[in-house]
């Protein structure tokens, strides 16, 4: 059983709280939150302990560390983990700043410790498979990629001015898709990006709407849609042309029940929202993690991973601000 000490107790740290436990290969030994009793009250259900930094960090029965606390203490926090010889499963980003992510990874890479960067669509049960088929060579060579990623509204502006602006905070994890199904690293980025949603995000000097265009250099091309509004649910779908054909991945839904009459043919909304869209990914990207961890395998998404979609959401940024395309720098 390895034992986790979980830094972070708000809503993501709960859902990964629960995966811990659901793992059957693992136990939550402490949490540590700013929130003292939020902490205690997480700690409370799973029979664990409230504890600060200094001791989950010096405890030799912690084998991993899980950083799901405010993106500001990431790339600290995974340096501690490093330095202490602990494994880490990171929440994405690893940091807003390229320079901290690079310490964060030369300290990772110092100590010879495995991380997981969160990056958890990669195992949505769908999401998964259409990946395993797309490598199994179905469509043969992929051409395009199309992802499209939509909130069911925006989250609170306390959130929006700390966040990294939408690249980095929501975009981030399309980045990532992308990258995972073209099977090669983009060289170009050309992004659009406006406050269509809400105005107040304009003033925040934020965006709420991006388009996101990229190509590889042997010529795939990728494109993102993302928005924080949909007023249907959590709009979460994938296509990938390919030479051969074409793959696809929608949306999930209550049920699968379909009514037709003389109106109209209909089915249920999405799901509303990640807690729910996501619940199984959570859960498969633990198991990931263990497994990894337990067969002494290479992280199926790693630092690199983290710090590469950052790259990306950073030359999206400057795209945006520029209007041109940004080469990505290597």
């Amino acid at each position: 059983m390895i034992e986790f000490a979980q830094f972070g107790a708000g809503r993501i740290g709960r859902i990964h709280a629960g995966a811990i436990a659901a793992s059957g290969k693992a136990r939550l030994r402490y949490v540590v939150d700013v929130n003292a009793k939020a902490a205690a009250e997480l700690a409370a259900a799973y029979g664990a302990k409230a504890v600060d930094t200094r001791t989950a960090m010096a405890d030799p029965k912690v084998g991993a560390v899980l950083i799901a606390s405010s993106t500001d203490t990431h790339a600290d926090l995974c340096i501690l983990a490093a330095k202490a010889g602990k494994a880490i499963f990171c929440e994405k980003p690893i940091d807003l700043s390229l320079k901290r992510v690079d310490a964060c990874l030369k300290a990772v890479a110092a100590a010879k410790v495995p991380m997981l960067v969160g990056f958890n669509r990669r195992f949505d049960p769908s999401f998964a498979a259409l990946h395993a088929r797309l490598r199994a060579g179905e469509i043969g060579e992929v051409e395009q990629v199309i992802v499209s990623s939509r909130d069911p509204g925006l989250p609170p502006f306390e959130y929006l001015r700390v966040s990294g602006g939408q690249f980095r905070d929501m975009t981030i994890h399309d980045f990532d898709m992308a990258r995972w199904l073209l099977g090669e690293e983009p060289v170009e980025v050309f992004a659009m990006g406006a406050a269509l949603v809400d105005a107040r995000v304009a003033k925040e000097g934020d965006i709420d709407s991006a388009m996101v265009l990229m190509r590889t250099k042997s010529g795939k091309m990728a494109h993102i849609n993302n928005s924080r509004r949909a007023s249907y649910g959590y709009d979460q779908r994938i296509e990938v042309h390919g030479s051969k054909g074409r793959l696809m991945a929608g949306n999930h839904t209550p049920t699968s029940v379909e009514k037709a009459d003389a109106t109209a043919v209909s089915t249920d909304k999405p799901l509303h929202f990640f807690l729910e869209r996501y619940a199984d990914a959570y859960r498969r990207e633990m198991d990931a993690f263990l497994d990894a961890l337990a067969k002494r395998k290479k992280m199926p998404v790693g630092a690199e991973d983290g710090r590469k979609a950052l790259v990306l959401a950073e030359a999206a940024l400057k795209s945006h601000k520029t209007g041109k395309p940004v080469k990505v720098p290597s």
